[in-house]
């Protein structure tokens, strides 16, 4: 049946990502809270659960997947037929990061307009093909890249990463607003580091960070808490050495917390398209 001719058209996707259902944006309102670890784990474990899962590292200043995924310098995207990057694949998930493209040892000096355009071509001209999830993986604050996002794909939902200090949690409310501001939901709050647990000592929590930070600012919010992280050596091992935790060892505490973490990021998901009507870009207007 068609639709009704009150009915608003729906822009099309991007075609690099025309058969992508779900983009989740993984963000932070200040650096240091762990937000690329997250968007890896929670990447690998969905792609773990038998989904299609894509990850976009869009911190073009600091990208942190080449690493985090074990990708050796020097391997870099190949071009298709159709001239369209094609994404590396590791551990079941298709990554692309300027962290591929650009030397290890050298800095991104670039302004506000190129960025942007580097991200719409990761998007628009990559050949992501058919994904259940593109989990995209923001850098910190509120600047260009977010609003290039939000103007070019509709995304699903975001999942804000915090720490429970009060430094982290006040930056983490401005990427809420953020969000907000542009009509994205917020699908819930991922508090990392958030307590220590001795190897010796596994029934001890020590919350060295602070205590029940994101329970707090998700009430505050009424978001969900999506999940609890505590700080961990195999994770910071794993990261550095190339092979995400939730594989490198899937036992451990850690690991354990980001497969809830993206079993409930799925459900969220899954509730928020039943509930609420597809996110569509947005229109940014300069005075």
């Amino acid at each position: 049946m068609a639709a009704p001719d009150s009915a608003p058209p729906r822009p099309a996707k991007p075609r690099g990502v025309a058969d992508v259902t779900n983009f989740i944006a993984v963000a932070s309102g200040k650096g240091g809270v762990g937000k690329s670890t997250v968007a890896a784990n929670l990447a690998v474990a969905l792609a773990q659960s038998g989904a299609k899962v894509g990850l976009l590292d869009a911190d073009v200043y600091g990208p942190s997947v080449p690493l985090m995924f074990g990708v050796p310098e020097g391997e870099k995207p190949r071009l298709n037929d159709d001239r369209h990057i094609v994404p590396l694949l590791r551990y079941g998930v298709k990554l692309l990061s300027m962290g591929f493209l650009v030397d290890g040892e050298n800095a991104v000096i670039w302004r506000g307009p190129m960025v942007s355009s580097a991200i719409r071509q990761f998007l628009g001209q990559a050949a992501w093909g058919e994904l259940d999830y593109l989990v995209l993986d923001l850098p910190p604050g509120t600047g260009d890249i977010q609003l290039t996002l939000v103007q070019t794909v509709p995304l699903t939902g975001a999942v804000v990463v915090s720490t429970p200090q009060a430094v982290a949690l006040a930056d983490a409310r401005k990427a809420v607003a953020m969000f907000g501001n542009v009509h994205v939901p917020v699908l819930g709050v991922v508090e990392n580091m958030a307590y220590f647990t001795p190897p010796d000592l596994p029934d001890r929590r020590y919350h060295l960070f602070g205590e029940a930070g994101a329970q707090k600012l998700a009430a505050e919010l009424d978001v969900p808490v999506l999940g609890e992280i505590p700080i961990e050596q195999a994770a910071r091992e794993a990261g550095d050495l190339g092979t995400p935790v939730v594989l490198a060892e899937p036992e451990s505490a850690s690991a354990k917390a980001f497969v809830a973490m993206a079993e409930r990021v799925a459900a969220e998901v899954e509730r928020r398209n039943a509930e609420a009507p597809p996110t569509l870009p947005i229109e940014i207007l300069y005075k």
